[in-house]
């Protein structure tokens, strides 16, 4: 723990209560680490407890989550024309997706959130997608400000390879704008095709893995929000935590 660390979770304690943040602090507990969990889970370093070990969501099952969902959806077509554009006008703006330390060339993303604020200058690119992002997950706070969200293509016999990302405690949504025949996705053991125009949601601590077997590109736009298991007071200290934890990682 660092000092940013204690002090976060000393005010978050204050303001909702001393087990306010209980979850958190059994997750730092080193015996956490050697507990059971979903054997497609194992590889996800920091597993909040009570957060159902669920792969695959309902994206229309959960109030906070509904409103973002319902406005991507029915945005679609201008986010698709939005995208088609930028990827014909402005296909330098696109960069090889960096999954850690991996850089995946026929992964290209367009980056419209991005270390804890919106990337401004994606907004001419791909303004539909921007000002839906901005009004239903970044002012109510639904973004997980730890991660991103981008327009993500998959070339043509690209592969996203099987790994779990780092935790559990935010959730993963993707529209569908542009769906070839050939094109799927993996979540522990339940492959799914996209639907285009519609959203999908996965825990992606469980193992998942994509690919596009088409003969042209795959584009979806992918949002990292908060699992609706977690609280209010968890999602301040986790930010803290996470965002402290990587700062020593790096040194």
């Amino acid at each position: 723990m660092t000092p940013e660390i204690d002090k976060c979770f000393a005010a978050v304690k204050s303001d909702y209560g001393a087990d306010s943040l209980h979850r958190v602090e059994e997750m730092l507990e080193p015996r956490r680490r050697s507990e059971q969990r979903h054997p497609l889970q194992q590889a996800a370093k920091w597993i909040l407890p009570g957060i159902p070990q669920v792969p695959w969501h309902d994206p229309y099952a959960y109030t906070e989550i509904l409103p973002v969902v319902r406005a991507l959806e029915a945005a679609h077509g201008k986010i698709k024309d939005d995208h088609e554009r930028a990827w014909l006008q402005s296909r330098e703006r696109f960069s090889d997706y960096q999954h850690y330390l991996v850089r995946q060339r026929n992964w290209q993303a367009l980056y419209l959130y991005r270390d804890g604020a919106l990337v401004e200058d994606a907004a001419p690119l791909a303004p539909t997608a921007y000002d839906v992002l901005k009004e239903h997950a970044v002012d109510t706070g639904l973004i997980c400000p730890l991660l991103e969200s981008h327009l993500s293509t998959l070339l043509p016999g690209a592969a996203i390879k099987p790994h779990c990302d780092l935790w559990n405690f935010s959730i993963n949504l993707h529209l569908a704008i542009d769906i070839p025949e050939g094109a799927g996705i993996r979540v522990a053991d339940e492959p799914r095709e996209w639907e285009e125009g519609k959203c999908l949601l996965f825990d992606y601590s469980f193992e998942h893995e994509a690919w596009n077997d088409a003969n042209r590109n795959r584009t979806c736009l992918l949002v990292d929000l908060w699992h609706p298991g977690t609280s209010l007071p968890e999602r301040a200290a986790l930010t803290v935590l996470m965002t402290e934890i990587q700062k020593m990682m790096a040194a």
